[in-house]
């Protein structure tokens, strides 16, 4: 790094440790840190320096810098609060990005971070005096400071007159429901932060009839009512959006054009700096090896390029090699993306050791992102003991699949699956449509066609999914626990496919050749993904099933584990289920082994590569003549979203579409189309897959792994309307609670009248199959009777309400500051766990073996619960894989259906000697009829009549789960 610690000013010792803001001002050139209480408030003859930290998911910090210059600012303040901003990014190891925010001009990126406004004050004096506002904005307010005359109103904008006794709201009539909502949140702020919450508020609507008292009273501070003109057309500015980007780099403090075809990243040089011109947006970027003075002097030439062209209001960001924003990259034609992201480690070092030695921590500055095998998985919140149905589709028509075959897929089909399970207040539905990679697009039509009529018999109560194969997120797994993909397929649109184009069918037959590479993190989470029976689809960290006839083989990799190995037995009981196994060890293969295959040949050894989770960016989308228009909203919350529009959570391997109550009926239905164009779209030079998830969720009926603050659902009438009657009464004269969903009857039966499938691989009988300790203990990582039990409704915390599972706040407060009752943005403290339970939701295949377990239960009979199946695999005497043979003594007795009982002592979690070889996920089948009724008060029989979430509650308490 070419820049010297010795330039860094002192007062930034130290800065960047937490997320969250910090800010200084200008004394006598030199920033003094602001106390909190005080954020957001702005002197407008003053300058400020504003450091936005955010921790991203995986725990390592990114920066923003804003440097604020107040319109009486003097100009030698002016200078020096920019080379303040350059000398902030070098103590944080030059890795921000600064933005000029000159006062009445901020970026939105800027404002939201002091929501839900800022208003600059000429001083500090506390006595208060009448004043107007002007208030622009749908998302983040616009507030600025007008002439107390009847001047200025007019019907495009909206106005906030501050008197001492009470504020009015002036609606202009050309101003949209959502930006009447957002100015609301302002008159909250000034109520709050003013008036000590001790004044009324009223709101005026232009052009109403004037015969109100409250309109009176408004009317007569400009001498009474009159109409208003009309808006006279002022002179429209050149749209400087369209000016074609301009490069020039920066030599001896001028800027030079620089002459290219067209603009390519190679055109930068790390050793110096330049300007790139977008018309309504000047760009900085410093190359990493230049100095201070090179990039003070690079500041000093966009400025001069600016004021020369009569443009000195124009927004200008700067920013360093390697850390360089969306926007930039985009106007360049490409932009390539690195494998890691180069983090200058060496400016970051010497930064870090320099605060070292003066004793202050570096542990947020040193902070990488963790290696994924030590992350800790974040459950899936969502029961996963609920009723499943599947359906595949065959053109027009559905075939509803046995619990057998519901968990087995073929590439070649497409399937509609409808999961029914227990919210934190109700059932709720999950209803989603599953594309196979070879499917014929007559197939996944129909899927959807058929997908949206059952979401419409549920009165758009439940959420929609399209999910394709290989990019299945990790619900999905977690709701089908042991899923199987297979090739071929059996609809009548794909074997017309294959024989049109005379392609071999290959259609998985059980008494052929086939091939299975077994994945997942556990036995609630593993698939079998039939492929191609040929040595050069083995991979060193994966175990496989091959079987041909009545041989069958498992074969694993050298890098795989015992847990891995275990995942692979079970997958045995649903593909080869009591049929003699040889397991190989990758090394020691016999010739019998690579000749099914077709001789020996090289092949991977590394695990497939899967897209990671990004931290989740939130879009506003309209939909207008198939051109899909998005505005990213930044340190979002709740509250930014509003029921007349369709928002987009974009957290790169899932987006979620969440469809406000007030969007029209034909918006609505183009939910997935704006999804799938975002996809296109790729706002964020993502490269997101065309193929990833998509969850189409409506307002009020979020479910529980898209929940925020319940308090807040369920309210009918606009946004206006809500934020007015929250600021007047609390909400609740239009409060309108979750409403509750019916079960549609599917082909004579409802999903809730539908036994619940077993949760086990083997649906109907506890496993006789012989475990091994290795086993045990992966069980025993999702029996911990101290974590709470994810089959059963999330406890609901009655002294605060429920926060966001996706980064979204309940007016929680944060350090930006800002004050009022409006709504602020996240607790900066917490959005790094909230994004973490998130982000597991939409983790894709070949999760590390290290996961957490989520646990799971089984609803049986009692009949069936008491009739487990002999073991009658036969066992190869050369086969490594041995069964345990149970000691005599440690039985204790057989019940009459011959199925082993001990003492309940020995089934629980927390057991020194446990039992042997048992299912522990139905732990208390094992007890006798008379301990049974000891500890649970009742007989077998009353308990699996009882709903699942019941059934585990009461194991859970008993240690039994």
């Amino acid at each position: 790094m070419s820049v010297s610690m010795k330039e860094v000013d002192p007062a930034f010792q130290g800065a960047g440790q937490k997320a969250g803001i910090e800010v200084w001002q200008l004394e006598n050139s030199k920033p003094v840190a602001v106390p909190e209480s005080s954020y957001g408030k702005f002197l407008t003859g003053e300058c400020y320096l504003i450091l936005k930290t955010h921790a991203s998911k995986s725990g390592a910090f990114r920066y923003d810098i804003h440097y604020w210059i107040g319109k009486d600012a003097r100009e030698d303040e002016v200078e020096t609060i920019s080379t303040k901003a350059l000398e902030l990014d070098v103590a944080l190891g030059c890795r921000a990005v600064q933005y000029r925010e000159l006062q009445g001009h901020e970026t939105e990126r800027f404002l939201s971070c002091f929501k839900p406004c800022i208003m600059p004050d000429e001083s500090e004096s506390l006595e208060h005096k009448t004043r107007m506002f002007s208030c622009k904005g749908k998302h983040v307010a616009h507030v600025q400071e007008v002439p107390c005359a009847r001047s200025s109103l007019n019907h495009d904008t909206i106005c906030i007159l501050d008197s001492k006794n009470k504020i009015f709201q002036f609606n202009g009539s050309n101003t949209s429901i959502q930006e009447r909502a957002k100015a609301l949140q302002v008159v909250q702020y000034i109520k709050d932060t003013y008036h000590r919450s001790k004044c009324d508020i009223a709101t005026i609507d232009d052009g109403r009839l004037m015969a109100d008292a409250e309109a009176g009273k408004f009317w007569g501070f400009f001498g009474g009512f009159a109409p208003l003109p009309r808006k006279t057309t002022a002179n429209v500015a050149q749209r400087t959006d369209d000016i074609p980007p301009q490069l020039f780099c920066v030599k001896k403090g001028q800027a030079e054009r620089v002459t290219a075809y067209s603009l390519a990243k190679k055109l930068l040089d790390t050793h110096t700096c330049y300007v790139l011109d977008c018309g309504s947006e000047v760009h900085v970027w410093m190359g990493r090896n230049t100095s201070m003075e090179e990039r003070k002097a690079a500041n000093g030439a966009a400025e001069e390029h600016l004021r020369g062209q009569d443009r000195p209001k124009c927004k200008i960001t700067r920013m360093i090699e390697n850390f360089e924003t969306v926007s930039f990259q985009s106007k360049f034609d490409s932009w390539p993306q690195p494998n890691d992201v180069v983090a200058s480690e060496e400016g970051r070092g010497k930064v870090a050791a320099l605060l070292k030695r003066q004793g202050v921590d570096v542990k947020g500055l040193l902070k990488a992102a963790p290696r994924k095998e030590d992350e800790e998985e974040i459950p899936a919140y969502i029961d996963c003991s609920g009723s499943l149905q599947v359906r595949r589709v065959n053109g027009q028509q559905k075939r509803l699949l046995s619990d057998t075959d519901q968990s087995k897929f073929y590439t070649g089909d497409c399937y509609v699956f409808q999961y029914t399970y227990t919210g934190d207040e109700q059932e709720e539905c999950l209803i989603g449509t599953w594309y196979g990679k070879k499917s014929v697009k007559e197939d996944r039509d129909s899927a959807l066609s058929q997908a949206n009529k059952m979401v419409e018999s549920f009165k758009f109560l439940a959420t929609l999914a399209q999910i394709y194969e290989g990019d299945e997120p990790f619900l999905f797994f977690a709701i089908f626990q042991s899923f199987m993909v297979l090739k071929g397929g059996l609809s009548n649109g794909y074997k017309k496919y294959i024989s049109e184009n005379e392609l071999p069918d290959d259609t998985y037959k059980e008494d052929g050749i086939a091939l299975f590479r077994v994945q997942g993190s556990g036995p609630e989470n593993m698939q079998s993904i039939q492929v191609e029976p040929v040595a050069s689809s083995l991979n060193s960290s994966y175990c496989y099933i091959l079987h041909q006839d009545a041989d069958v083989f498992t074969w694993y990799g050298s890098q795989t584990t015992t847990e891995d190995h275990d995942l692979c037995e079970r997958q045995l009981d649903a593909i080869k289920p009591e049929m003699q196994t040889r397991v190989l060890k990758e090394g020691i293969e016999t010739d019998q082994f690579w000749e099914i295959l077709g001789g020996k040949t090289k092949y991977a050894a590394k695990k497939i590569p899967h897209e990671e989770e990004s931290d989740p960016h939130l879009f506003s989308c309209t939909l207008t003549k198939d051109e899909l228009k998005v505005y990213e909203i930044y340190n979002f919350n709740q509250d930014d979203l509003m029921t007349e529009d369709i928002y987009i959570l974009d957290c790169h391997t899932a987006i979620f579409i969440w469809v406000g109550q007030e969007v029209n009926a034909k918006t609505k239905t183009q939910a997935l189309a704006i999804g799938e164009k975002f996809l296109k779209c790729d706002v964020l030079l993502e490269k997101l897959s065309l193929q990833a998830p998509i969850f189409i969720i409506t307002e009020a009926c979020e479910p529980p792994f898209f929940t925020w603050d319940s308090s807040k659902s369920g309210m009918h009438g606009n946004s206006f309307q809500r934020r007015l009657s929250i600021i007047k009464d609390g909400g609740r004269s239009i409060r309108n609670h979750k409403p509750k969903r019916r079960t549609p009857s599917y082909g004579g039966k409802s999903a809730s009248e539908k036994p619940q499938r077993s949760r086990s691989v083997c649906s109907d009988r506890p496993r006789a199959r012989g475990r091994s300790p290795a086993f045990n203990a992966l069980a025993s990582k999702f029996d911990n009777p101290n974590g709470r039990n994810l089959s059963t409704p999330p406890q609901r915390n009655l002294s605060t309400p429920p926060s966001s599972k996706l980064g979204f706040g309940s007016d929680s407060g944060s350090s930006t500051g800002g004050g009022g009752g409006g709504g602020s943005g996240l607790d900066a403290s917490k959005v790094l766990s909230k994004t973490k339970a998130f982000t597991s939701l939409t983790t894709s295949t070949n999760k590390p073996t290290h996961e957490k377990l989520i646990p799971h239960s089984v609803k049986v009979s009692a009949d069936s619960a008491a009739k487990p199946e002999a073991n009658t695999r036969a066992v190869n005497p050369m086969n490594s894989r041995t069964e345990v043979k149970e000691n005599a003594k440690e039985i204790e007795v057989e019940d009459d259906a011959g199925l082993t009982l001990y003492p309940y002592e020995r089934l629980t979690t927390s057991s020194t000697d446990p039992a042997p070889n048992i299912d522990v996920t139905r732990r208390e089948m094992y007890l006798s009829k008379a301990d049974f009724r000891a500890k649970f008060n009742m007989t077998k029989d009353a308990f699996y009549k009882m709903p699942k979430w019941r059934q585990n509650k009461m194991k859970t308490s008993l240690a039994l789960f």
